[in-house]
């Protein structure tokens, strides 16, 4: 994608500039999105024992030298809630119909779709809108009828909170497993990348494959136990 993958030690300060180490010479920094947590990102701060982070960036960032796309104490917006409304988001911004059909999304905020959702909980994946890495999703045909009236009285608690979505068939891929020392299926999906611009647009020749290692698991984040393949692009 053109931008640089860096850890904490690969950037330094000084005079309150930050520069990225390389192997001909530093390179000024002027913008870093993050991917590590707030407590972790300057040991001059933060906390004193963090190795991740970099010292001096949080004084580099106060004078204004450097730009972090998530500043400390938020995050790039990634509300769930948008599916919902992706369809009607294009029709209204490019007045045309959606080219790929979306997956049917619930808003359990929406009074008829929450009471969809709680009479189909055990048909649908409920995910929070406000989590990521796959935390708080459910998945309703694996569990128990206890584990159901759970998931009903958290979303009756806060609609707004919640989504579902019908459970998807996620396609399965050979995986070598250190374990058993053999290639066994396991759910797989793909993340691709597109770029835009003021006048094109533009897919990168390559893209993100993330694999449940879990056995049966549908949730393919790194935070559940996933993994990640080699995606290869043919001519």
């Amino acid at each position: 994608m053109g931008i640089q993958l860096v850890e904490g030690r690969d950037l330094f300060v000084e005079k309150d500039f930050v520069y990225m180490k390389t192997i001909y010479g530093p390179i000024k920094v002027d913008v870093i999105y993050r991917r590590v947590d707030d407590e972790f990102i300057d040991p001059l701060c933060f906390r004193k024992d963090s190795m991740l982070g970099v010292a001096g960036l949080m004084n580099a960032y106060r004078a204004g030298n450097v730009t972090l796309a998530n500043a400390p104490g938020t995050g790039v917006a990634d509300d769930k809630a948008v599916y919902h409304y992706v369809p009607d988001i294009i029709k209204y911004y490019l007045n045309e119909q959606p080219i790929l059909n979306n997956v049917e999304t619930f808003h359990c905020e929406n009074e008829s779709e929450g009471k969809y959702v709680l009479e189909n909980i055990d048909k649908l994946v409920v995910k929070p809108v406000d989590e990521s890495g796959g935390y708080g999703i459910t998945i309703g045909n694996r569990l128990t009828k206890a584990e159901i009236e759970e998931v009903k009285v958290r979303i009756k608690s806060n609609p707004r909170k919640y989504i579902a979505q019908p459970i998807m068939s996620l396609s399965v891929h050979a995986t070598y497993i250190e374990e058993s020392k053999e290639f066994e299926p396991r759910h797989i999906d793909l993340r691709t990348f597109c770029l835009m611009g003021k006048d094109e647009e533009y897919v990168l020749k390559g893209g993100l494959t993330r694999v449940a290692l879990k056995k049966g698991n549908l949730i393919v984040n790194s935070s559940q136990g996933g993994g990640s393949k080699d995606t290869w692009v043919l001519d």
